[in-house]
């Protein structure tokens, strides 16, 4: 069975996109990044994740961006937006500088040693914040990257980062979690959760989140189990 290394946040988005690649026929080798975040509790959601999907190993692996700091993900003088319009031209506060670039990155060390040459990433360049390292052309320049800065690379091995939500919105992303029998309650979206981890309710990817469930016609069972706490 070909390996692929999956960047697995504890989200709704990187939770599908696994799934598909496991749907797909991939052996996942899970990757998660303790990298200063504020909002932690997705570092529980993904171990709950990859234990559902039945990862090959989950690799949880630290790297502080906090010490660089430039995001309200990392920095705690910097504050979360809350019920901002949306706009996908204004880069908001929550990104985090080169995030993605350094995380798949890392995701392509591993793949190497790994001997594989797939990634999946759970990307979206629809309903998203304004990040530009997740749009389509990005991507490309990573795949063109990993082919000119890895040994595999160089010896003729075509690294490929696969995006399959990047199209979608976050509705669809959700009726495609729902084929594929995902259960959404072990996950978590919000950047600014509560002192007992319920999630704020508005901060963009609490409001992204939300509009999703109601867009594609399902209740969000992570809200009900918050509703439990």
């Amino acid at each position: 069975m070909a390996r692929a290394v999956v960047l697995l946040s504890g989200g709704l988005d990187s939770y599908t996109a696994a799934a598909v690649a496991r749907r797909d026929g991939f052996d996942l080798y899970a990757l998660t990044f303790r990298y200063g975040q504020r909002h932690a509790q997705e570092l529980q959601a993904a171990g709950r994740v990859a234990r559902a999907l039945g990862v090959a190993r989950h690799l949880v692996l630290d790297l502080d961006l906090s010490a660089i700091g430039g995001s309200a993900l990392t920095d705690a003088t910097v504050p979360v937006p809350m019920d901002r319009p949306a706009d996908a031209a204004d880069i908001p506060a929550t990104y985090v500088p080169a995030r993605n670039t350094i995380f798949l990155s890392v995701a392509m060390g591993w793949a190497e040693v790994l001997d594989a040459a797939d990634l999946f990433i759970g990307v979206n360049a629809v309903d998203y914040s304004g990040y530009p390292d997740c749009r389509p052309e990005f991507i490309r320049a990573f795949e063109t990257l990993a082919g000119l800065a890895t040994k595999a690379g160089v010896e003729g091995r075509r690294f490929q980062v696969h995006t399959p939500l990047i199209a979608l919105s976050k509705a669809d992303i959700i009726r495609l979690g729902m084929t594929l029998g995902l259960d959404y309650g072990l996950t978590t979206s919000c950047y600014a959760p509560r002192p007992d981890g319920s999630p704020c309710g508005h901060c963009d990817s609490c409001r992204l989140r939300a509009a999703g469930f109601a867009a594609a016609g399902v209740p969000d069972p992570a809200a009900r189990v918050a509703e439990a706490r």
